[in-house]
């Protein structure tokens, strides 16, 4: 489903030792919850899911969550909702920082499962929102929420009213990440933390992206980024290392515009 190319930086690592010792966890949680909240990243739709899920929570509720919709291609967004729909997936698009958008989680999951009170339990890959969607639905500032991966490391509870109550767990990425592709977005995404990847690389990887598909928008490359901010070392030379940090938090800002990396396949 992914869309595109990419160098498939090799040494980016994704699967830290915290993270397989909660997927192992993860089932044994799944047994004290009504439902699951799966919260994807609206610009990876795919690639950000937990395929573990499938057969873990296979007899559970399911609402699926795609977060960050206000950095993602509104027209995809709307394609991947429908594609979630034909394939029997009840799913809404949220932007976790905006309190009424995030409010449009408790009706749908109140739709999936069963009724009366709901205990449920909020999974993701890291960086993807699942602390903002808590703090907008317990509307105040609850869970820790920072725009960098592997923040939430342990097992918290929050109560949202009188029959809903929340599980936010760490984030999990799955031990295999499918292609070369999808490793430099989930990198670019946040979903990995900035020295686990070779941040100037993802950076190339992102301009060819775009460059390849929509030559009309194409973002600076990093060091037409570097120069124009004036980041510069000693001796003339452009400051790539440092510019890549700022590069970076720009996109996740989106300030270089809303991309969507993966469009759905045509539903079966």
């Amino acid at each position: 489903m992914a869309i595109g190319g990419g160098s498939g930086e090799p040494h980016i690592q994704w699967y830290p030792g915290h993270m397989a010792q909660a997927m192992r966890k993860l089932g044994e949680r799944l047994r004290v919850v009504d439902a699951v909240i799966e919260v994807r990243d609206a610009r990876l739709p795919d690639a950000s899911a937990n395929p573990a899920l499938d057969q873990l929570a296979a007899r559970k509720p399911r609402l699926i969550v795609l977060c960050c919709e206000d950095l993602a291609d509104p027209h995809l967004t709307r394609e991947w909702l429908r594609w979630l729909a034909a394939h029997g997936r009840t799913a809404v698009a949220v932007n976790g920082k905006d309190q009424t958008s995030v409010q449009r989680i408790a009706p749908a999951l109140e739709r999936i499962a069963a009724g009366g009170a709901i205990r449920a339990m909020v999974v993701g890959i890291p960086n993807t929102g699942k602390s903002s969607i808590i703090n907008g639905l317990v509307r105040r500032t609850a869970a820790r929420a920072e725009d960098k991966a592997g923040v939430t490391r342990s097992l918290q509870w929050f109560r949202v009213g009188p029959k809903l109550e929340l599980m936010d767990t760490p984030g999990i990425l799955v031990p295999k990440i499918a292609t070369p592709q999808a490793r430099w977005q989930l990198a670019l995404t946040g979903a990995l933390p900035r020295e686990r990847f070779d941040a100037e690389t993802v950076i190339a990887d992102f301009v060819a992206w775009v460059r390849a598909r929509r030559p009309d928008r194409v973002p600076p490359d990093l060091a037409t980024f570097a120069a124009s901010r004036g980041m510069t070392q000693r001796g003339g030379g452009v400051d790539l290392h440092n510019a890549a940090g700022a590069y970076l938090k720009d996109f996740g800002e989106g300030k270089f515009g809303r991309f969507t990396f993966e469009r759905p396949e045509a539903p079966a």
